[in-house]
């Protein structure tokens, strides 16, 4: 069951940690901070078709959205007249040099650091690529913080519960906290039966997560500081 929002101050207030058994992680907008490598990977394809770029923040968090597929809709992308797999494909050779440049969220490596100190398991679990993916952690130097990362084996990013629940089906965790940056990852959640947090600054905006009925915080540093 998700818990709602708290009307305390420390929006974690109540959740304690140690009853947790495994924490999954969310991978782009959450560890990884590619909030604009995604947006500069788009609007050069945007570009290239004469279809009018991002120019600010809020224009991204008003079309952004799950599936994916939806959100090059919601751009104005026709798939009748071109293939989805192509442009996805196309948007990753973009991505993959945008997200070279990208660095990982604030909190993250002190979380990992301090969850692993406490013995808990830590999964990823991604839309990503998922060779792409190792590569970006094992360039931080945190891959030993986490016992699997999982992704997919493409660049459609369709979904990831299916990831989710065939983990769940085959560890069976007594009790998970998902960490997240955006809808999908409550429904991630869900899906595994487990307590959700959201990290504000990745691809949707903190003003959508408020209506989401789930803790949101500002930084992965406060999972340290306001975690019982």
């Amino acid at each position: 069951m998700l818990r709602g929002l708290s009307a305390y101050i420390n929006p974690l207030k109540g959740f304690e940690i140690m009853n947790y058994s495994h924490i999954v992680w969310d991978f782009n907008g959450t560890i990884l901070d590619d909030l604009w490598a995604g947006i500069m990977s788009e609007n050069v394809l945007l570009r290239r078709r004469g279809m009018p770029e991002f120019k600010t923040l809020r224009q991204y968090y008003e079309v952004f959205c799950f599936p994916i597929k939806k959100y090059y809709e919601n751009l104005g992308y026709d798939f009748n007249t071109e293939c989805y797999e192509d442009v996805a494909n196309e948007w990753m050779k973009e991505y993959t040099f945008f997200s070279g440049f990208s660095p990982i969220k604030s909190g993250v490596r002190e979380a990992v650091e301090h969850f692993k100190i406490l013995g808990l398991t830590q999964t990823i679990i991604s839309m990503s690529e998922v060779e792409i993916m190792k590569r970006q952690i094992a360039s931080f130097g945190i891959t030993d913080y986490f016992n699997e990362i999982l992704g997919l084996d493409n660049n459609l990013a369709h979904s990831k519960l299916e990831l989710a629940r065939g983990w769940k089906e085959r560890i069976k965790p007594r009790k998970v906290l998902m960490l997240g940056d955006t809808t999908h990852d409550i429904e991630t959640a869900e899906v595994l039966e487990a307590d959700c947090v959201l990290i504000a600054g990745g691809h949707q905006s903190k003003e959508s997560l408020l209506q989401c009925g789930v803790p949101v915080i500002d930084s992965a540093a406060e999972l340290i500081n306001n975690l019982l």
